[in-house]
């Protein structure tokens, strides 16, 4: 009988390969995390950030053709004999086309159009003075205005400040700047970005009601990219004032009141391409351009048109049901109502922020 060839058989150690397969998994894994840190932070916020308080919400009654007396009687407060003086203060880069928008909505009811512009962005960037350089555009208010500059401070390679800290001292400069404008205790005072737009008939009321709270959030319709895609009605930085000793230029939470529908918060609403690279990387929140390719034109163009986030970021919610809710692209709308009658009436000049604009020329 044959006997069988005597065969040595081995076998590799099943912890050989578990280091393998971890050796591998743990840099993608790593790499993944940190691609994505932003991402996996807003999808757990609500488990590890809790919401502000919510706010009063103030109704807000409005129509055409109706008497300022019995609006100021339907929102609680009496109508004044004379209105108060109002001045409208905005911090500027280069939102050209939604401060002419903004300045012709309300340049009826303001007397002093007060604002600052600085040589440098909030990150530390050179910037050329915008305003300063298409005063022409605004001769329609020329006798309203009162402009001033900022001299910022360019970063160098080696240093870094907080952008953050940046706009706060502009915004400080802003309270020197209003009192050269001359305004006084009493007078009505608007703080808000350029892109924060009040509507008209919401200023005029607050400039003819007595009975007014002090310091008043509005609540503004948000869009992105254009009156196209409306987001919601989260926009409530933009506030009114009436002015005292105390007020300070802030773009904060100050008070637990908000009038309801009180105007337009155009956010990223910008004609050229190149406008939209410039504020991605020069506002505070410039850390979000995680990839050069986030400034890429075609991309950009690309989101526009799909009302898509353009720093690939999810909502900032406070509960997974809003969060899930907002996620993905802006649902365009094809309604131009109720919208700045200066933008409808111009609708030609303004085409881009319209509902069939979305595309943009490079510059």
């Amino acid at each position: 009988m044959a006997r069988r060839p005597f065969c040595i058989t081995t076998r590799r150690s099943p912890r050989r390969y578990y280091f393998i397969l971890v050796f591998i998994l743990v840099p993608i894994c790593v790499i993944g995390i940190l691609n994505h840190v932003q991402k996996i932070s807003y999808f757990f916020r609500p488990l590890w950030d809790s919401p502000p308080p919510p706010f009063e919400h103030l109704p807000h009654y409005y129509a055409e053709n109706v008497s300022m007396e019995h609006l100021c009687r339907l929102h609680g407060w009496t109508a004044r004999t004379e209105p108060r003086r109002v001045f409208d203060a905005v911090i500027f880069s280069n939102e050209l086309d939604l401060l002419e928008i903004r300045w012709q909505e309300l340049h009826p009811y303001v007397t002093k159009f007060v604002i600052l512009e600085a040589n440098t962005t909030f990150t530390g960037l050179p910037k050329s003075l915008i305003f300063a350089q298409n005063q022409n555009r605004f001769s329609f208010a020329a006798e309203k205005i009162v402009h001033s500059v900022f001299p910022g401070r360019v970063a160098s390679h080696r240093s870094h400040e907080d952008p953050f800290k940046l706009e706060a001292e502009q915004r400080v400069a802003m309270n020197q700047l209003l009192r050269r404008a001359g305004i006084s205790n009493g007078d009505l005072l608007i703080m808000s970005d350029t892109d924060e737009i009040p509507s008209h008939h919401t200023i005029k009321l607050l400039q003819w009601c007595d009975g007014v709270p002090p310091v008043l959030h509005l609540e503004l319709r948000h869009y992105l990219y254009s009156f196209e895609f409306p987001v919601d009605y989260s926009s409530w930085r933009a506030t009114v004032h009436i002015y005292s000793p105390w007020t300070q230029y802030r773009h904060s939470r100050q008070t637990d009141r908000i009038l309801s529908d009180a105007g337009w918060h155009c956010s990223f609403c910008f004609r050229y391409l190149k406008d939209f690279v410039f504020k991605m990387t020069a506002y505070s929140h410039a850390d979000r351009v995680r990839h050069r390719e986030f400034l890429d034109h075609t991309r950009i163009q690309n989101l526009i048109c799909q009302g898509a986030d353009l720093f690939d970021m999810l909502p900032e919610e406070y509960t997974f049901k809003e969060l899930i809710k907002k996620m993905g692209s802006v649902p365009p709308s094809a309604s131009a109502v109720h919208l700045p009658a200066y933008l409808i009436e111009n609708a030609e000049i303004f085409r881009f922020l319209l509902p069939g604009g979305c595309m943009r020329p490079p510059a």
